[in-house]
C-alpha cells in the first residue's frame, strides 16, 4: 500500500503558519540551548585558562630559579678555572754556551783566590725551582736556584710572606705592577727575600726580560736585585706604587751579600702610571729613589812585630838587616749616606702582522751606592763618589714566534773624579755596551743568540799602559720552562 505525503505548498495557508511557528519555536529553543551550552562552555573555558595560567606562571618561576641557579655554577666554575690552585710547582732552566769571550784566557787569576779565567764554556746560568702558595688573602712564594756560574751553587733567590686585599687580585710580580693598570684598589704587603723595588731593569725577572743580563748600572747599582725586606705594592686605575725597607745588602753584593752589617736600613720607592695613548699604543713611565747610609770596615789594628829582610841575599841574618815594625792603632767602622734617583719610560705599539714593539729608556743617578762593579767608599776615597748609569732599547716580535731587540747602555762609576797625571789609570771610566739579541720561540722553549760589543774601561795594554780595551762576546742561550 502506498502511502502518500501531504506537501506543505498544497496545503492551507493557516497549516503553513503553524509549521513554521512550531519551526521557529524549535529554532528559539535549539539557539538557547546552544547559548546556555556555550555559556557553560566559556565559563569551563575560562576557569581552566586561570589553572594554566598559574600553572604555567609557577613553571617560568621555577624555570627562571634553574636559569639564575644555572648562571651562578656557570660563574663558580669559570671563577675557579681563572682562581689559580692552592699550591702550584713550576720553574725553568736556562744553559748558555759561551761560544767566544774576547777577555777569556786559559789562566788562573792573581792572588789567594787564583780562579779560572777562561769564560768560552758551557755553563747553567739558572736553574730554578717554584713554588707558590695562594690561601685566601695570603701568598707565599719559595724559589730555590742552581747555577755553576762561581762553581756550582744552590741558595734560595725568592722567598715572600705576602698579605693581599682584595682577595680576589690576582698577585702580581713589581715587573708587571710597574707596567699595568687595575680597576680596582689593591695593597699588597710583603716580607721576605724580594727584587727591591727601583726602576724598571732591577725588578724585570729573567724570563721577562729580552736579554740575557741586566745593563751595566743596574747589576752595579743593585747586584743580584734580590734584598731582604719589607714590601708594599699597590694600585688603582692608572697608578702604580711599590715601597720597601731593606738591608740594603743584596744577594750579589760584593761585600757582605745578602748579610746587612750595619743597623741602618735603606728606603726605597717607584712610583709609575700606565695609560693607553691612543689605540694600539701605550705609555708607561715612572720615578725611583733610595736612600740609606753603607757601610766602612775599620781596621783591626796590629801589634809591634820584628822582621828580617834579606838586603844583601846572602841567606845569613846581618843585624842591619833586622828592622822593628810598628804597632797600628786600630780604626772603628763607620758608615756613609748613599742614596739614588731614577726614571724609566717604555712605549708598548701594536705593529700589525708581527707584533708588539717596546721602545724604553732608563736613567739612574746615584751617590756612593755601588756594590758590585766598583765598590763605592767615600770614608776610604775621602769623597763622595757619584754614579750615573742609563740605557735605551727595543724589541720588535717578528710574530708569535721569534723577536729581535738592540740595546745600549753606559755607566759611569765615578763622574766626578778628578783627572790623573799623563800616563795613570783614568779614575773616570765608562763602561758602554751594545747588545745584539734575536731567537726564536714555542710554548715555553726560546732558542736565542746575543752578541754583545763591551767596552772595558779598566783594561791594560801589553805595555801597561791603562787603557779601554774591547771584550765582545758571543753567547748562545736555550731555555725551557715547565
Amino acid at each position: 500500500m502506498q502511502r502518500r505525503h501531504a506537501s506543505p505548498r498544497g496545503a492551507p495557508s493557516f497549516t503553513r503558519r503553524r509549521a513554521r511557528a512550531r519551526s521557529a519555536d524549535r529554532l528559539l529553543r535549539a539557539a538557547a540551548g546552544l547559548g546556555v551550552a556555550a555559556a557553560s562552555l566559556l565559563g569551563a573555558t575560562g576557569a581552566s585558562a586561570d589553572d594554566v595560567t598559574a600553572r604555567l606562571d609557577a613553571q617560568d618561576r621555577e624555570i627562571a630559579r634553574l636559569r639564575e641557579e644555572i648562571a651562578r655554577e656557570r660563574r663558580d666554575r669559570e671563577a675557579e678555572a681563572k682562581r689559580p690552585p692552592p699550591i702550584t710547582v713550576g720553574g725553568y732552566a736556562q744553559v748558555d754556551w759561551v761560544a767566544y769571550r774576547e777577555s777569556s784566557q786559559d789562566e788562573l787569576s792573581a792572588g789567594t783566590t787564583r780562579q779560572p779565567l777562561n769564560s768560552e764554556r758551557f755553563l747553567l746560568r739558572r736553574s730554578r725551582i717554584r713554588v707558590v702558595s695562594e690561601r685566601s688573602i695570603f701568598h707565599g712564594v719559595l724559589e730555590l736556584d742552581a747555577n755553576t756560574v762561581q762553581g756550582l751553587q744552590v741558595r734560595p733567590i725568592n722567598a715572600e710572606a705576602s698579605i693581599k686585599w682584595p682577595t680576589s687580585h690576582r698577585y702580581p710580580t713589581p715587573a708587571t705592577s710597574s707596567f699595568g693598570s687595575s680597576k680596582e684598589p689593591y695593597i699588597i704587603v710583603t716580607a721576605g727575600l724580594f727584587r727591591t723595588p727601583f726602576g724598571f731593569a732591577v725588578v724585570e725577572g729573567s724570563r721577562e726580560r729580552t736579554f740575557f743580563e741586566r745593563s751595566t748600572f743596574a747589576s752595579a747599582l743593585f747586584p743580584g736585585s734580590f734584598d731582604l725586606g719589607l714590601r708594599v705594592l699597590g694600585g688603582y686605575k692608572l697608578l702604580n706604587y711599590a715601597l720597601g725597607i731593606v738591608n740594603g745588602a743584596p744577594i750579589g753584593e760584593r761585600a757582605f751579600p745578602g748579610r746587612d752589617p750595619n743597623k741602618s736600613k735603606d728606603v726605597v720607592m717607584r712610583v709609575g702610571t700606565s695609560t693607553d695613548v691612543v689605540g694600539g699604543v701605550r705609555l708607561d713611565v715612572g720615578v725611583s729613589g733610595l736612600t740609606g747610609r753603607g757601610f766602612h770596615a775599620g781596621d783591626a789594628g796590629t801589634k809591634a812585630d820584628v822582621t828580617w829582610r834579606d838586603a844583601n841575599g846572602d841567606a845569613v841574618v846581618q843585624p842591619s838587616e833586622i828592622v822593628g815594625v810598628p804597632g797600628t792603632p786600630g780604626a772603628p767602622s763607620g758608615s756613609f749616606l748613599r742614596y739614588a734617583l731614577g726614571a724609566d719610560a717604555r712605549v708598548v705599539v701594536a705593529v700589525p702582522v708581527l707584533g708588539s714593539l717596546q721602545l724604553r729608556g732608563e736613567v739612574v743617578r746615584g751617590r756612593n751606592l755601588d756594590r758590585g762593579l766598583v765598590l763605592a767608599d767615600p770614608v776610604a776615597a775621602g769623597r763622595n763618589l757619584t754614579e750615573l748609569g742609563w740605557a735605551v732599547g727595543a724589541t720588535q716580535e717578528l710574530t708569535h714566534w721569534a723577536a729581535a731587540a738592540v740595546r745600549y747602555d753606559e755607566y759611569r762609576p765615578d763622574v766626578n773624579a778628578p783627572s790623573p797625571p799623563p800616563g795613570a789609570a783614568q779614575t773616570d771610566v765608562a763602561f758602554s755596551t751594545w747588545t745584539f739579541s734575536g731567537g726564536v720561540r714555542l710554548d715555553r722553549s726560546r732558542l736565542v743568540g746575543e752578541f754583545a760589543h763591551r767596552d772595558n774601561a779598566t783594561g791594560v795594554s801589553p805595555a801597561g799602559v791603562p787603557q779601554a780595551l774591547a771584550d765582545d762576546s758571543f753567547t748562545m742561550r736555550a731555555e725551557v720552562g715547565f
